[in-house]
């Protein structure tokens, strides 16, 4: 399997609402997801399944990368994306879905650094992971003890 992991763009400092989780994009952050889904897109990433935090700035990221990646099918929202959960949570909903051959996740920090060092086997981070970065690790198997090895990291700075 592959698995691709995607941070949410550049967001508003400060919803309408005040709430964290109706934070949305800016110009800036859209841009910088374009970038790193064109690069995407001519390594050839195209997913068979797209899942999301249900924060509206991924629920927006996700909705880019299935418009630039040429996804078709529909983007699956689910809490074990959310800010304050774990890399075993996500771990446990990529299970959750293990015939599909590459998923991309659109979730958030701290969530996704401390994720891609617990599926590569790590007790720490190893990666910065900025706003529109993403991350390719693959899996043999999808079994109860993740052993991922990473393939490459796109930045909008590419």
């Amino acid at each position: 399997m592959e698995l691709y992991l995607l941070r949410h763009g550049l967001a508003e400092e400060r919803s309408a609402t005040g709430r964290d989780s109706d934070r949305a994009l800016v110009t800036e952050g859209v841009a910088g997801l374009e970038r790193v889904l064109t690069l995407a897109h001519r390594a050839g990433v195209r997913p068979s399944l797209i899942l999301s935090s249900p924060y509206t700035r991924a629920v927006q990221t996700a909705g880019l990368a299935s418009r630039e990646l040429e996804y078709e099918g529909k983007i699956l929202r689910s809490p074990a994306f959310a800010p304050d959960s774990s890399p075993f949570r996500v771990w446990e909903e990529v299970r959750a879905h293990e015939n599909e051959a590459s998923i991309l996740i659109a979730a958030h920090e701290p969530l996704l650094s401390s994720t891609v060092a617990w599926l590569a086997g790590s007790t720490r981070v190893m990666i910065r992971f900025i706003p529109a970065a993403m991350v390719r690790i693959d899996f043999e198997t999808v079994g109860p003890h993740p052993a991922g090895v990473m393939h490459w990291m796109i930045s909008p700075e590419l």
